[in-house]
């Protein structure tokens, strides 16, 4: 059943879900501005990250940003891990896909990412090198496969040396590359199709 002005609930939803993300800000930011002295940025490949991310924001009343390059990582693990480790060695900045231009206005940063090759992906490094971030209060927030934070923490400090840095959340999560690889041997014991016969 369609409300009075033809616009059910459903629709609405799909549309303001659509809508444009004003300098990566969430939609519901977007929807109600937002008066949060409160940021969480995040990049995430697999969606660990980006769980943690929303329930900061949850916890917060806080304002979210999802830290994107301008042009995206293959969707392909190993080509991801190729390219990053690349950026990493020459030490390229990704150009960032958005940026926040009222960062001045938080006071605390929550800043999430995955450990890619003992440290950050490079878009935190551009984010952090495009956003001052003095004197605010900078929280990270950490998921790796299984080898730590390695040198993520000194990597923020150098690009956000006038920060107050905190140690943050560290939360082993699964990593790609075990779970392709259990996923690689579970179909090559499998006889489907021509195999079969």
């Amino acid at each position: 059943m369609k409300p009075a002005n033809g616009v059910s609930r459903r629709g609405a939803l799909t549309a303001a879900l659509s809508l444009p993300m004003v300098s990566g800000l969430s939609a519901a930011s977007v929807a109600q501005p937002s008066r949060s002295r409160t940021l969480v940025a995040y990049v995430s490949r697999t969606g660990n990250t980006r769980v943690i991310a929303h329930q900061i924001r949850r916890a917060h009343d806080a304002d979210l940003f999802e830290i994107r390059p301008a042009v995206p990582y293959p969707e392909d693990y190993e080509a991801t891990v190729s390219q990053a480790s690349e950026e990493r060695e020459a030490g390229f900045e990704p150009p960032l896909d958005a940026h926040i231009p009222d960062i001045g206005r938080y006071d605390v940063v929550f800043l999430g990412f995955p450990i890619w090759g003992m440290t950050p992906p490079p878009v935190i490094r551009s984010f952090l090198s495009s956003h001052d971030l003095s004197s605010k209060l900078l929280v990270p927030f950490v998921t790796h496969g299984g080898y730590g934070l390695g040198g993520s923490m000194t990597v923020i400090a150098r690009h956000a040396p006038k920060a107050d840095l905190r140690d943050g959340f560290v939360l082993r999560a699964d990593q790609e590359r075990e779970t392709l690889a259990q996923v690689t041997e579970w179909l090559g014991g499998m006889a489907i199709g021509t195999d079969a016969q």
